[in-house]
């Protein structure tokens, strides 16, 4: 890739100091999702730093789903996930999954019993709580944790051959029931779970615990630097405890950084997928979603988001990104890449009372002045147009300088036209402008006789393409929750607005994912789920303009 990540980062420097000290020859890192909701763009943070720091030093990265619990996961997550590693521009060097490795995690499993480092309990999920104590208080030991290797052994085999239901029996490690870590206080590593696993099916009906089978993965794997977020900073005496007790051959080493917060953005995909479960929003690719199908059907690109993951950077310590970092990238990248156009978004007609009534004649209009290789287009102008109501008051304030009547104003890429009379319905709302143009002013033949200070857009009335509009706005209002409420109470009830609006009459092959600069609205993508031939929408990814300093 021509824009890889150059700066350093403390995770960088710990690979550089492996590789030279000789600790590994080359750097194995992986990207370990759960199949249990799509991925956001927390995940792609993770994603970019775990394929690009292996790129750099010639080395590689796994792609493996974590997929240790069948009752939340499922194969349309898999290829979900899979979908979105590639779009964002990344490939694997080998795809794995957890649940290959349940025979081996089951052996080693078998090798704490015999080692007197796990027993079966029979306690509950809510006994295991209350014995484990606080932080302040030790934990109490189970009344089974002294039961013999054999009998263990025995137990656990039997709940292997599922002659126990659910909740009735877990393995635990032994480790200290003191330990000031909550995480080495005997840990479930094995629950019974009699549900069809997507990948398995119906051959196993004990499941390994996270915390149990990712060091095993890692280590099976020979992953050299596993790269994690802050919150299994406490849970790495567990990850190194696993790998020395089970006597893998490989011993990997967890890194911790700081995840990716950003303000207004709901980042738990618990969270997201109650929001689709509830209808909330239309499903994990709503444009409104911090989901990276989200994002990809809202309009964002690969290497945007690339490029805002390189700029927050690997960090040590949590901390909130504006999301307006998020939408500069996507400006930066598209305004030499989007084509610009014109579109009325709420229409308000306009008929030019001295135009010829039958003449119609084309206008030359760069696609994009920033990128001239991006060529020209050709529009209709005729005697009737529409332009947007927000560019007419019929009661102006001082400094308005569109339109209103007696008041000229410049059509872009046309002439200039001037305000004669205003027709309303029999309930005073405007409807209708009858202005005058004057044809000396046409844009590109150099008139200077006199200025304007308000340039507007416009699409032709005849000729000009119906299209849906849909405006987006932060789906949750404000981070801060008061006491006794749930996310839930700051969704934004404005969050989304649908409008029926016109574009250039060019824009009648557009094509799902397609990128445009509306004049004065903003960046503008047609959207992949509700786009048909007959009918065309857009989702407005990003405003034009932001007080967001990089």
């Amino acid at each position: 890739m021509s824009d890889k990540q150059t700066s350093s980062n403390f995770i960088k420097n710990i690979v550089i100091n492996d590789l030279e000290s000789g600790k590994h020859e080359t750097i194995i890192t992986r990207f370990p999702p759960e199949p249990n909701g799509y991925l956001h763009i927390g995940h792609a943070k993770s994603i970019t730093l775990n394929f690009e720091l292996a790129d750099e030093f010639k080395g590689k990265t796994n792609l493996r789903f974590d997929d240790t619990n069948p009752i939340k996961e499922d194969t349309e997550y898999v290829e979900s996930i899979k979908e979105d590693v590639k779009w964002l521009g990344f490939d694997w060097e080998e795809l794995f999954f957890a649940s290959e490795y349940f025979e081996k995690m089951f052996n080693r499993a078998v090798i704490l019993i015999k080692k007197g480092k796990a027993y079966v309990c029979d306690l509950t999920a809510e006994q295991i709580r209350a014995y484990r104590g606080t932080l302040t208080k030790p934990g109490e030991e189970s009344p089974f944790r002294n039961r013999s290797i054999e009998e263990n052994l025995d137990l656990f085999e039997r709940m292997r051959k599922g002659e126990f239901t659910d909740g009735e029996k877990v393995l635990r490690a032994k480790i200290d029931m003191t330990s000031p870590n909550m995480n080495m206080r005997d840990p479930v590593i094995y629950r019974i779970a009699h549900a069809t696993h997507h990948n398995t099916g119906d051959k196993w009906c004990v499941y390994p615990m996270y915390d149990f089978a990712h060091p095993i993965e890692d280590a099976i794997e020979g992953i050299t630097h596993s790269i994690c977020t802050l919150e299994f900073e406490d849970h790495r005496p567990l990850y190194d405890w696993v790998i020395r007790e089970c006597e893998m051959e490989k011993q990997p080493q967890q890194i911790e950084f700081a995840r990716l917060n950003l303000t207004n953005t709901v980042m738990s995909k618990r969270k997201l997928k109650q929001l689709v479960d509830e209808n909330y929003v239309d499903g994990w690719n709503d444009p409104r979603m911090p989901t990276i199908s989200g994002l990809r059907r809202r309009g964002y690109t690969p290497e945007a988001i690339r490029n805002f993951c390189r700029e927050i950077g690997v960090a040590k310590n949590d901390s909130i990104v504006d999301v307006q970092m998020l939408e500069h990238f996507i400006r930066e990248d598209l305004k030499l890449k989007a084509a610009r156009t014109m579109a009325v978004l709420r229409p308000l007609k306009v008929v030019i009372t001295n135009y010829p009534v039958d003449q119609v004649e084309m206008l030359e209009a760069e696609n994009n002045p920033e990128n001239p290789e991006m060529g020209n287009r050709q529009i209709p102008f005729s005697r009737e147009i529409y332009i947007d109501q927000e560019d007419f008051m019929e009661n102006p304030p001082k400094k308005y300088f569109r339109l209103f009547l007696g008041n000229e104003v410049r059509l872009k890429h046309a002439y200039f036209i001037k305000c004669n009379e205003v027709i309303k319905d029999k309930d005073g709302n405007v409807i209708e402008l009858h202005c005058t143009y004057d044809p000396e002013t046409k844009s590109g033949t150099g008139f200077t006789g006199r200025k304007v200070k308000g340039t507007i857009h416009w699409v032709d009335a005849k000729q000009a393409r119906p299209a849906e509009i849909r405006l987006y706005e932060s789906l949750i209002l404000d981070e801060e929750q008061e006491e006794g409420k749930t996310f839930l109470d700051y969704i934004n009830p404005n969050s989304l607005e649908v409008i029926q609006g016109f574009v250039e009459p060019n824009m009648k092959d557009v094509l799902p994912q397609e990128k445009f600069q509306f004049f004065r609205h903003g960046y503008f993508n047609v959207d992949s789920k509700y786009t048909t031939k007959e009918k065309v929408v857009f989702n407005r990814i990003v405003s034009l303009k932001s007080s967001f300093k990089i």
